[in-house]
């Protein structure tokens, strides 16, 4: 049997401009899944940040605003699909129930975000969990966790390894909430701590990929304390 391999991509990967680059993914996942079995949760990216807006302004509430943000992240992991063609499973699961079915198909599976008040990286954490996952990677548009934002601070720093309760910590600061680059968020952190499912946060790019799923050092290693 495969090892299973979890995998969080940003909504930049499913961006209009990037068609080429998603192709590029379809291929590199068809690639390693002769070795291990990729599950994918696509991000909403800029276009779920689009109508969240526009909704919000109409007066929409924040748990329609979450299933607006679902429906979109749905429609990015359907062009992953397409992309891999029969190589996929056939649609993106709509519970954890359907994703362990999608999983236990032997097929590459590719899932948006599930329940309304959950990020997808709570939801990769979850499927990662549900699924008995080797590892998790958080594959962001930074390469990797930082003292503060790097897209504001030049000078912020990266760390190879951050112990849990450490990045439980950074995540209460107020600049790294609001920072704009994509930190883990506490549900996905206690479901991580709860199962010790192996995590790490790195750069949205093939070769790093590779060379994270590969066991090689990558980004930053989320370090789980004992019990």
């Amino acid at each position: 049997m495969k090892k299973k391999i979890v995998i969080k991509f940003s909504g930049k990967v499913f961006a209009m401009e990037n068609v080429k680059l998603l192709k590029d993914y379809a291929r590199f996942l068809v690639k390693i899944s002769k070795t291990y079995q990729p599950i994918i949760v696509a991000g909403g990216g800029k276009i779920a940040r689009h109508y969240i807006t526009h909704a919000r302004s109409s007066g929409a509430d924040e748990s329609t605003l979450d299933e607006l943000g679902i429906e979109i992240s749905r429609l990015n992991a359907k062009l992953l699909i397409y992309a891999l063609k029969d190589k996929a499973y056939p649609h993106p699961p709509t519970t954890l129930r359907e994703a362990k079915h999608a999983v236990d198909s032997g097929l590459i599976v590719i899932a948006g975000g599930l329940h309304p008040g959950q990020s997808t990286n709570g939801t990769a954490a979850l499927i990662a969990e549900k699924v008995n996952a080797e590892q998790f990677l958080n594959a962001t548009d930074v390469s990797g966790i930082y003292d503060s934002d790097p897209n504001k601070n030049k000078k912020a720093k990266l760390f190879k390894t951050i112990e849990m309760k450490s990045l439980k910590k950074l995540l209460i600061h107020e600049d790294s909430v609001a920072g704009g680059y994509d930190l883990m968020d506490i549900v996905a952190l206690k479901i991580i701590e709860r199962s010790k499912i192996r995590t790490r946060v790195i750069k949205s790019d093939i070769k790093t990929l590779e060379k994270a799923i590969k066991g090689g050092a990558a980004g930053t290693e989320i370090i789980l304390g004992k019990k």
